[in-house]
């Protein structure tokens, strides 16, 4: 019954349901060889991180390492990545990307894999 759920786990499992929701994958990348890799991929915490299309792409100036975490710049705002959302399998793609969801409007990482950050 939803009124015996916490308030918070519903906010979450809703903030979470309209990430998904976001998705874009509007068909631009349906003969890409990674496809299938990306869409594959899943963070340590087990989520699944989606496609390449609902992935964000960074500049090395949009990501960095403070503290021994990576954070990355979305929208002008600096967020601290959490450790259970880096993908630690080696990066077929290259580049540095993000897969974030918004919660009240906030992004919120859903997935991080790093580039080569040179």
């Amino acid at each position: 019954m939803l009124l015996n759920v916490r308030p918070w786990i519903f906010a979450v499992a809703v903030g979470i349901a309209a990430g998904l929701a976001q998705a874009r994958d509007d068909g631009r990348y349906a003969n890409s060889p990674l496809k299938g890799w990306f869409e594959s991929l899943h963070s340590k915490g087990g989520g699944p991180c989606c496609a390449d299309a609902d992935g964000t792409a960074l500049t090395d100036v949009d990501c960095d390492v403070k503290g021994g975490h990576y954070r990355v710049r979305l929208e002008g705002e600096w967020i601290e990545v959490p450790d259970d959302t880096v993908i630690t399998e080696p990066n077929r793609a290259g580049r540095t990307m993000v897969w974030p969801f918004y919660l009240s409007g906030r992004p919120v990482i859903r997935c991080f894999m790093p580039g080569s950050m040179t």
